[in-house]
């Protein structure tokens, strides 16, 4: 029998997944975390990007996170996600007006804009396409 954990990924809205999986990719502040069953306690930051639920050889689930925490335990990966989607549910026209719409503002130099709030709404916006792409490219 194959060892799993359990895994939590919800947002501020709902919860989005509550599962047992035999392992788990985040993207942690400093880089991808690939995370099994008895990893050693963690807690991180995560930025924008996939998440991916892997279930079994054949099976695995991906969802789109804005940001978040990354809490492991032994047993217990749980995702507290600023916001999270599953990948399937990304609005592609969304995001590419997002990232068209942060593209303009952060060309145009005579505008007084955040550069911050714009340089993380891009970053948002260019993360859900790739998670979205990666999608498509694993026949989802």
């Amino acid at each position: 029998m194959t060892m799993t954990v359990h895994v939590d990924i919800v947002s501020a809205e709902q919860e989005i997944y509550s599962g047992l999986a035999e392992m788990v990719f985040a993207p942690a502040e400093l880089g991808e975390v690939g995370i099994s069953p008895r990893h050693a306690p963690m807690i991180t930051k995560l930025k924008p990007g996939e998440v991916r639920v892997k279930v079994s050889d054949s099976e695995s689930y991906p969802f789109f996170v804005s940001g978040g925490i990354l809490e492991v335990q032994p047993h217990l990966v749980t995702i507290l996600a600023d916001s999270a989607i599953r990948a399937k549910d990304i609005d592609e026209a969304a995001a590419l007006e997002a990232k068209s719409r942060a593209e303009e503002a952060l060309s145009d130099k005579t505008r007084k804009i955040d550069y911050a709030t714009a340089q993380a709404q891009l970053m948002e916006a260019v993360m859900q396409l790739r998670t979205l792409d990666r999608l498509r490219k694993r026949g989802g």
